[in-house]
């Protein structure tokens, strides 16, 4: 980790977390928070105030964007706002897109995580999930292999905490993932906050979820819910890329300006205390 942020009484202590929806929280439904919300990103921001008084909090992702508009909306504010601790989880709506140029998306990250680097903040990157929803997103593998070997190369290179999302077994459970197969459930986002904790050397009782073995589903069963998943979330999907359209095209970030998080209550306490 580079330098200690918790230490002493009077330093600012600011998290500033980019990116797509994997930072925002998709998958993890609040009915309190905002854009509907919670994930990983809240929860460590909840617990490094915990840890230590007077951590303020900023989240500036924002669901369905690509790298390059990671960079023109949220790298100049997040700038701005003076972090200590930096996350950064951008690149997978590109890996998913036909056409993209990989060296040219692998230039524009490095360049990315260049200038946040040089804040001196503590910066946390994330490879890859190879996740398995189905043979139609195969030939996205060689991609997503491509994308984790340059974010492991950029983050020795620039002194950055990694987390290696690629190599927990646990999300080989299904169970760890929401509806639609390609982002995390609650205990997915509940598993990773634990660790980026871990990663960070924060305290935190988070612990895995203890699940009985999954029942083996009939045939019948399986092709059910197959076609509720087409149905439900790959149509949809293919529909908004033929339209031009994503989910995130009409929301804000869900904490654009830094928040002092409360240590008891978290940010629902918060949210609570704003509507009084």
């Amino acid at each position: 980790m580079r330098g200690d942020f918790t230490a002493g009484e009077n330093v600012r202590r600011r998290y500033v977390a980019l990116g797509d929806s994997f930072t925002e929280g998709v998958g993890d439904r609040s009915a309190v928070l905002p854009n509907g919300v919670r994930g990983w990103a809240d929860r460590v921001a909840e617990k490094l105030a915990k840890a230590e008084r007077g951590w303020e909090y900023a989240n500036l992702a924002v669901r369905s964007k690509r790298l390059r508009k990671i960079i023109d909306e949220q790298l100049e504010p997040a700038l701005a706002m003076e972090p200590t601790l930096i996350t950064l989880y951008a690149g997978g709506n590109d890996i998913l897109d036909f056409g993209t140029d990989m060296e040219a998306l692998l230039n524009d990250y490095e360049l990315f995580v260049a200038r946040l680097a040089g804040t001196g903040a503590t910066l946390v990157l994330f490879t890859g999930y190879d996740v398995k929803v189905s043979a139609v997103l195969e030939p996205f593998k060689k991609r997503n292999t491509q994308y984790n070997r340059r974010v492991r190369d950029v983050a020795e290179k620039y002194g950055a905490v990694l987390v290696d999302y690629w190599c927990f077994d646990a999300y080989h459970d299904p169970r760890m993932w929401a509806a639609d197969r390609l982002h995390m459930s609650k205990a997915g986002h509940k598993y990773l906050a634990a660790r980026v904790l871990d990663q960070l050397n924060i305290p935190h009782k988070i612990s895995p979820k203890e699940w009985d073995p999954p029942s083996r589903m009939t045939l019948r069963e399986w092709e059910r819910k197959q076609r509720r998943w087409v149905n439900d979330w790959v149509l949809p999907l293919f529909g908004r890329k033929l339209r031009g359209v994503t989910l995130g095209d009409s929301l804000s970030p869900r904490w654009p300006q830094p928040v002092k998080v409360p240590r008891k209550g978290g940010l629902k306490k918060l949210m609570e205390e704003a509507n009084t």
